[in-house]
């Protein structure tokens, strides 16, 4: 070969070379480009390079997420996030403009144990909505739309809240089977007597404590479980306290029914609640106080200030005897009546061993 031609070969290489360039990354695949198109597989490359691992669930947008708990409070949201993280114990989704919640909103979400939903705007909510939450122990739904209370309740739940909503009705149907339930809040609801089905809380086994407050019902409600320890029926429009509306009662510790219209408590109604400790009957039209307190072994707070009681018997509070086994009384309060506190005689608190538990006198 002359030395011409050699001459003449190693310009064009050299010139090939030049013009090639660097290799420059455009798009994050581009390095699997370059292997498909060299032949080399991703089996080929150094067996030392690690792997990344997988990715895990995402917390959905603008919310946030720590240690299965997933808080979407105050974001102005219309529906339920999609792709809720599977392992989700908590979900807050308070003070948002959701409106309704459909079938499907919480799927997967099977370790579901808290669901908060509280100050939006839900009037509806979708029978099998709460279907996945088969773990679901507290439901929060106050302060929305809801006309009735949600039907197919997960059996799994013990705490439920739905105050400050548009309820008119408490059907039997709805808690049926509910038999680890402890806490009903169903306050400040359209309610009337006539909306709460007789024995509509009897079928739940264990439930302790009721609170429906500043509602419309005129009666204590009928068929109460005899589980009860607290039941709190203030701000209502209550006129009559009789033997049967208290009738097997037999644990309840707490009655409040202040703020009602009250002017009779008969005789014998407090008897079937043998381990009441606090009776709250401040704020009605009461013109004696309550019979049966002295035969109550176990009452210790009684509230009775701003009724209409005029007079108070020496025996009205302490059985007759000072040797009879009663707990003492730790608070009494009779003012804003108009009985005068200087009419009542000193041994009508002779089982109230503080002075100053009794309050007596006009505070207006």
């Amino acid at each position: 070969m002359s030395c011409i031609m050699k001459a003449t070969i190693i310009f064009f290489l050299l010139a090939q070379v030049s013009w090639a360039g660097p290799f420059q990354q455009r798009g994050l695949f581009d390095f699997m480009l370059e292997d498909e198109a060299s032949g080399m597989g991703p089996d080929d490359h150094d067996s030392d390079v690690p792997e990344l691992p997988p990715m895990g669930p995402v917390c959905p947008f603008r919310c946030q997420c720590h240690f299965r708990v997933v808080q979407c409070s105050d974001l102005g949201l219309n529906k339920v996030p999609t792709d809720l993280p599977p392992d989700t114990t908590l979900l807050d989704l308070q003070n948002n403009k959701i409106t309704e919640i459909k079938d499907g909103d919480f799927k997967n979400l099977n370790n579901l144990h808290a669901l908060i939903l509280v100050n939006n705007k839900i009037s509806k909510i979708s029978p099998g909505a709460f279907a996945p939450l088969v773990k679901l122990e507290r439901l929060y739904l106050s302060k929305n739309h809801l006309k009735e209370l949600p039907e197919k309740m997960p059996k799994t739940l013990k705490e439920l809240r739905v105050h400050e909503n548009e309820i008119t009705k408490v059907r039997k149907s709805v808690f049926n089977g509910l038999n680890q339930m402890i806490v009903v809040e169903l306050g400040t609801n359209p309610l009337k007597s006539s909306g709460i089905e007789n024995g509509a809380f009897q079928g739940m086994k264990r439930l302790s404590y009721i609170r429906i407050a500043d509602t419309n019902i005129t009666a204590i409600p009928q068929g109460l479980p005899s589980t009860l320890t607290e039941l709190h029926l203030d701000g209502n429009k209550i006129s009559k306290v009789d033997a049967s509306s208290l009738k097997g009662l037999n644990n309840l510790a707490k009655l409040g029914l202040s703020f009602n219209s009250i002017s009779v408590v008969e005789n014998g109604s407090l008897a079937n609640t043998p381990h009441l400790r606090e009776l709250h009957l401040n704020n009605n039209k009461l013109v004696k106080v309550p019979g049966g307190l002295p035969e109550h072994k176990y009452i210790q707070v009684v509230y009775l200030h701003n009724n209409n009681i005029s007079t108070v018997g020496t025996n009205d509070f302490c059985p007759p005897g000072f040797n009879t086994k009663k707990a003492s009384y730790s608070g009494v309060s009779l003012f804003s009546n108009p009985v005068q506190y200087w009419e009542i005689q000193p041994s009508t608190f002779r089982c109230i061993y503080v002075p100053s538990a009794v309050q007596l006198g006009n505070y207006k």
